[in-house]
């Protein structure tokens, strides 16, 4: 495939971000990287792609050197694509009319794990949120830091889930499931006869998160190929500082690198077995990054925004999913949870 242009390209993204009235220092990074590779001969910044080393040049961060592989592969770089195809588009408008068609959330815990506050507090706090259904997600045994529960616990809570459904108000309830640990090796953190009798089974990797990439890679695929895992959760475990917690780590804000894997094997996998990704609304994570979940929207994948919630005023958090969803292009038909239980429910059914 013939080269395309990364100066072109860089230079085309700015032009977009500016036209969007993005932050002044995004557009700078584009056009500095332009600059930069612009002044560069042609050999060398072939050798450069080749090497892996273009981020040792000054103005070229790693989202930039990205876009210029890309480009000299002959790709459309997925950035470009990414502002392109929301070009013209009002997100605003977009985020809401996906924040009105969920019904529910697939991921939130409860003070049986490490969450803050009851079940029934959480659920009453979904229903004046508006929903239909929440996912009660609480952690799997072997994440003690979070309390995660035993089969024994697990099946106690069970028991309550179905007590607490029959007060609820008519026309909403609690679905169970579980936010299982995908343990080194791929398997997922619970008796199988039990992630059998759950709605929603949500995996995510929480150990190991720097694992390299061909082991994170095999760890994630076998997951999203076991039958009782519906949802992957925080695709990439990264954190980042949520608003008001400084810059820099300042102010007891902390951030994470995301894990490395191959996410076209990983996307294969979701798309083979029909899983969904998760749009991880916590503002400390945002998870999976744009440029991520760009290439999963264009792959086909299903998705399920979920707030990830450890308090009831947390449920709230769904329209920070919503708002990157929307400004990577996805549609409400492609989410599992603007779906209604009874058609989640099949879905997650047709996995086991």
């Amino acid at each position: 495939m013939a080269s395309r242009d990364p100066v072109a390209d860089l230079r085309r993204i700015a032009f977009y971000l500016e036209r969007a009235n993005e932050a002044t220092y995004r557009v700078r990074a584009f056009r500095s990287a332009a600059s930069t590779i612009a002044a560069l001969p042609a050999a060398e910044l072939a050798a450069r792609v080749d090497a892996g080393t273009l981020s040792e040049l000054a103005g070229v961060g790693d989202v930039t050197a990205r876009c210029i592989t890309e480009s000299l592969a002959g790709e459309e770089p997925v950035y470009l694509r990414r502002v392109a195809s929301t070009e013209g588009t009002d997100l605003t408008a977009a985020a809401a009319a996906l924040r009105e068609a969920l019904r529910g959330d697939c991921h939130s815990h409860s003070d049986w794990s490490d969450g803050g506050s009851p079940i029934e507090e959480m659920a009453l706090a979904a229903v004046e949120l508006g929903h239909e259904y929440l996912v009660l997600t609480d952690h799997s045994p072997t994440l003690k830091v979070a309390n995660g529960l035993t089969p024994a616990r697990l099946r106690r809570q069970l028991d309550l889930i179905a007590e607490v459904n029959d007060a609820l108000p008519d026309g909403f309830r609690i679905l169970t499931g579980i936010e299982v640990d995908i343990l080194e090796n791929g398997a997922l953190d619970q008796e199988d006869e039990l992630l059998a009798r759950l709605d929603v089974v949500v995996g995510s990797v929480h150990s190991k998160l720097r694992d390299e990439s061909p082991r994170m890679t095999r760890r994630m695929v076998k997951a999203v190929e076991n039958p009782h895992l519906d949802i992957l959760g925080h695709l990439t475990g990264r954190k980042v500082l949520a608003p008001g917690e400084g810059d820099k780590g300042h102010r007891g804000g902390r951030t994470r690198p995301p894990s490395t894997f191959d996410l076209d094997k990983v996307i294969g996998a979701v798309l083979e077995h029909d899983k969904a990704i998760e749009i991880n609304s916590r503002p400390d994570r945002l998870d999976p990054p744009k440029r991520m979940l760009t290439v999963a929207v264009e792959a086909g994948c299903l998705f399920s925004i979920d707030t990830d919630a450890h308090a009831p005023g947390q449920l709230d958090w769904l329209g920070n999913g919503c708002e990157r969803a929307a400004l990577c292009g996805v549609t409400p038909e492609r989410v599992v949870n603007t779906w209604s239980a009874d058609r989640l429910l099949e879905w997650t059914g047709g996995h086991k």
